[in-house]
């Protein structure tokens, strides 16, 4: 595996909630469902982004937009619209006056908005299941927005999206999980790639000979109990070189980056109900449970038993996890 192929790989859609937006001038949506994560991407005609504490950014056909939550954000036909739909948590709609919209703007199969389907702007929009805790470490690394121009991302997935988001028919889940799934995955990969993207240290240092080789080693076997000593030895440097290149290009040093990278993967195992502690313990390369739960709660504020129950720093022992939506598109009602 590539250092970032578990990245990729972990927001996966599943029961995915897809939508087509239509629209006629003027119009304004402030989106406040403070969804981590949210994509949009223009069909037809054009749309603006507005981020508070930044300038506005324009959509245009085959344009790709990912917004980095939970901060709120305004969609608009002109930066100058003040919005009239207020989206908030759940994906309820309604007017700044508090009159519920949801309904009343339904314009068929996973199409909402006026009542014109041939408005002049036509955004297409997907809702994710919350990302694991590898997914999240990607999602980390992302800019407040990130928006790829159309001749950034040539694939056909716009297309296949827009042409099977009105169809009803057996299996029709799947499909749109998928494509979203890829979609979402070509968007971040062009990104990655391109130089001067301000992408995320951890992955231009997969390019170097010696800490990509690192990288990838510790990514596919973190229960190795490796030092910093024995993964110079497998990559051919010295501990003193290995250490200082490493650090220099990903941020932090190799035996850091290891534990970040084991208690991610922990964290994402404790969401199966069905694995042990101590077997975590075990896969991510700690000597047995109470080992992995010193360095759980030291580097996440709960231990593993009371993060699987869903508790986070600072909450009370009978506090229920508030399991959270991460929305692609996130102007969509449901």
């Amino acid at each position: 595996m590539d250092t970032i192929g578990g990245l990729l790989g972990s927001p996966r859609a599943r029961g995915a909630f897809l939508l087509k937006s239509v629209f006629n001038p003027p119009w304004g949506l402030r989106i406040e469902d403070r969804a981590p994560l949210s994509l949009v991407t223009v069909l037809h005609g054009s749309a603006w982004v507005l981020r508070e504490g930044g300038g506005p950014a324009r959509l245009a056909a085959g344009d790709v937009a990912v917004l980095r939550g939970p901060e709120p954000y305004t969609l608009a036909d002109d930066p100058a619209t003040r919005p009239g739909i207020t989206v908030g948590p759940g994906q309820r709609c309604g007017t700044t006056a508090g009159e519920d919209l949801t309904e009343a703007m339904s314009l068929g199969v996973r199409t909402w908005g006026q009542p014109h389907r041939t408005g002049s702007t036509v955004m297409l929009s997907g809702t994710y299941q919350a990302p694991g805790e590898v997914g999240r470490r990607l999602l980390d690394g992302l800019p407040a927005l990130l928006l790829r121009p159309a001749s950034a991302v040539r694939t056909p997935l716009i297309d296949m999206l827009a042409a099977e988001v009105d169809k009803e028919e057996i299996g029709q889940e799947v499909v749109l999980d998928r494509l979203l799934d890829l979609l979402l995955i070509d968007v971040l990969r062009s990104w990655l790639a391109e130089p001067g993207t301000g992408a995320p240290p951890w992955f231009r240092a997969q390019g170097d000979p010696v800490v990509g080789q690192a990288l990838r080693l510790l990514h596919e076997r973190p229960g190795q109990p490796w030092t910093v000593a024995s993964l110079a030895s497998s990559v051919g440097v010295s501990r003193a070189a290995l250490a200082r290149r490493f650090t220099e290009l990903v941020g932090e040093p190799p035996m850091s980056y290891l534990t970040g990278w084991r208690l991610t993967l922990a964290a994402e195992m404790l969401r199966d109900p069905e694995l042990s502690v101590a077997g975590i313990a075990r896969r991510v390369g700690y000597s047995g449970p109470f080992a992995l739960s010193a360095a759980f709660k030291r580097e996440r504020g709960v231990s593993p038993r009371e993060f699987r129950q869903g508790r986070r720093p600072g909450e009370a022992a009978d506090t229920c996890s508030d399991e959270r939506t991460v929305v692609l598109g996130s102007h969509s009602p449901t």
